[in-house]
């Protein structure tokens, strides 16, 4: 579905909502209570400024008795099969996000991923998939990566920890090319890296990704992911702890030239072990 028809769909959804919940006799208010978010979030919902969570949707159907519609046009405008269930709505953000922060700590992120980096993820992952299969995530997650070429792409800030520029995925010679994509992305500035070295040690949100959201007209929110789920945070208070501690990281990181420096040096590392084999 192109991103217009998209969010004319959305459009679509969040008046729906709110012809339901007026004849229901409900405030945006007394409608967030039974569905356990705010009154700003179900006015939101109803602008199409920001979409529910499936969770979400399924309540509002139990709340205003409309047999499932909301869940029904939900799954239909936001599962994408190319995506795990839990991250569908995470890939929704970013097409929306005014600014993205995200600490990775072992895996390039998707959005920075070159297809054989993906290709290889993928099969590690997958060892008995089709060839279609694997195309099939890699092509997901390269059009993925088209919103930091989009001239309204979202101002994009990552944190790599070291060990992430030192494992040869999809071999050396691979790993030489993913780096150097990424050194191009910050050259061109379309994103901002910095490297977290091994020689930090202990450091905050340790062996844990976390992505951070802004928007131009909602709240923040946070995402975290563990062993085949994943949780988007949007109290606002937690993810205001969740941006205090990326703000730690920041500050452990080395600052964005010498990052550059190292990803080169890693670089170097892989080609001169890619050559020697």
């Amino acid at each position: 579905m192109a991103n217009g028809s998209r969010q004319a769909a959305w459009e679509f959804f969040g008046t729906e909502l709110k012809r339901h919940r007026e004849e229901a006799g409900l405030t945006q208010a007394e409608l967030g209570y039974r569905v356990f978010v705010s009154g700003g979030y179900i006015g939101q919902f109803e602008q199409a400024i920001r979409k529910p969570q499936l969770d979400v949707a399924a309540r509002i159907d139990e709340v205003l008795q409309t047999a499932g519609f909301f869940e029904r046009t939900w799954r239909k405008l936001i599962d994408d099969r190319r995506y795990a269930d839990y991250f569908a709505d995470v890939v929704e953000l970013e097409r929306t996000a005014t600014k993205i922060c995200e600490f990775a700590p072992t895996l390039v992120p998707g959005l920075l991923q070159t297809a054989t980096y993906t290709r290889a993820v993928t099969l590690a992952g997958n060892p008995f998939a089709t060839d279609a299969h694997i195309q099939e995530k890699v092509t997901a997650r390269i059009e993925r990566a088209q919103i930091l070429a989009s001239a309204a792409r979202p101002a994009y800030w990552v944190i790599l920890h070291e060990q992430v520029l030192r494992i040869p995925v999809g071999g050396g010679s691979n790993m030489v090319k993913q780096l150097e994509h990424i050194a191009g992305l910050a050259q061109q500035r379309k994103v901002l890296v910095q490297v977290l070295p091994t020689s930090v040690g202990a450091y905050p949100l340790m062996g844990r990704m976390v992505r951070l959201f802004e928007f131009e007209d909602a709240p923040p929110a946070a995402y975290t992911e563990a062993v085949y789920s994943g949780n988007l945070l949007d109290d606002p208070a937690l993810v205001k702890r969740v941006q205090g501690t990326y703000d730690l990281l920041r500050a452990a990181a080395l600052p964005p030239e010498a990052s550059l420096a190292l990803i080169a040096s890693a670089a170097e590392d892989h080609r001169r072990c890619a050559s020697s084999t």
